[in-house]
């Protein structure tokens, strides 16, 4: 099924790349969201990328999985409007950072209000930390860490050495570690 929307949307069928790219939408938000680090930029970012998909599709030669060049796509784009802005990704907006919180709470049922602090300040934390990350750490740790990727996919992605992708992880995850320890001991 998938193969046959490919054929059609690099023939143009538009209505064929809407349905191929429906099931990727939630993927193609998240990457884009962990990169930018808002909402508004991650919608923006998720839109821009599938007009460029759609765009390019006519060059997608089917060889390596339609998921894999997508997120590139996707990748590519954020990392694009991050150099236009030359400035450092901005943390979560607060008020998105308290709704995310307040929907977790009532889906766990927690009413402990010091768990819910805890784990209100880990998510900022953790936030903060990933948007001090270069460009590239931040995307094999999201690629990694939060989408679950494989050492393969993610360097597929990226277009990057399986070497090179370790490595990158490797350094990010310590910065991480280390600029984790210092927020939390504030």
């Amino acid at each position: 099924m998938e193969s046959k929307l490919i054929e059609k949307s690099i023939a143009g069928d538009v209505k064929s790349f809407e349905q191929l790219i429906q099931s990727y939408n939630r993927y193609v938000y998240n990457i884009a969201y962990r990169m930018m680090g808002n909402e508004e930029d991650a919608k923006d970012m998720s839109q821009e990328a599938l007009i460029k998909a759609y765009k390019a599709m006519p060059g997608f030669k089917m060889e390596s999985q339609f998921s894999t060049w997508l997120y590139r796509i996707v990748i590519n784009t954020c990392k694009d409007e991050l150099r236009k802005r030359k400035e450092h990704i901005l943390s979560l907006d607060e008020e998105i950072a308290e709704r995310i919180t307040l929907e977790q709470t009532l889906e766990s049922n927690s009413g402990d209000p010091l768990m819910i602090y805890e784990k209100k300040e880990m998510k900022n934390a953790l936030d903060d930390a990933l948007n001090k990350l270069s460009d590239e750490g931040r995307s094999v740790v999201v690629l990694k860490d939060l989408l679950g990727y494989t050492y393969e996919e993610i360097g597929e992605i990226l277009q990057i050495p399986i070497g090179t992708v370790r490595s990158r992880l490797n350094r990010s995850r310590s910065t991480l570690r280390m600029l984790l320890k210092v927020q939390l001991a504030e």
